[in-house]
């Protein structure tokens, strides 16, 4: 069965690597389309991560993609830099935050 993206909102706080993150404060929004989407807060705030189901009000960046391709993205199948440069990956607010997001969590 394939992974969903909230199989891995979910494992999220596990995958958090707070050394990387350092003492940074985000709330970030993301915003997943087609089948497997929905909205999600992803918070990172005193060495921790947290991951809600939601829309937050005031999210630092907001994140907008096709679910799939945030699974493909998770998984190192997608070059972030190609998908936000080719419109698969809509970022508004704080992009600076977003490049060091993907290198905060080990993933597959």
């Amino acid at each position: 069965m394939p992974l969903e993206a909230k199989d891995l909102f979910e494992g999220m706080p596990q995958a958090f690597l707070p050394e990387k993150a350092g003492n940074v404060k985000a709330l970030f929004q993301f915003s997943l389309t087609g089948e497997g989407g929905g909205q999600w807060v992803l918070e990172v705030a005193d060495g921790r991560c947290q991951v809600r189901e939601e829309t937050a009000d005031k999210p630092d960046v907001t994140l907008t993609m096709a679910a799939s391709d945030f699974v493909a993205l998770y998984q190192n199948q997608l070059n972030p830099v190609q998908a936000f440069m080719g419109g698969r990956i809509k970022v508004s607010g704080n992009v600076g935050l977003v490049m060091q997001l993907l290198n905060w969590f080990q993933r597959g």
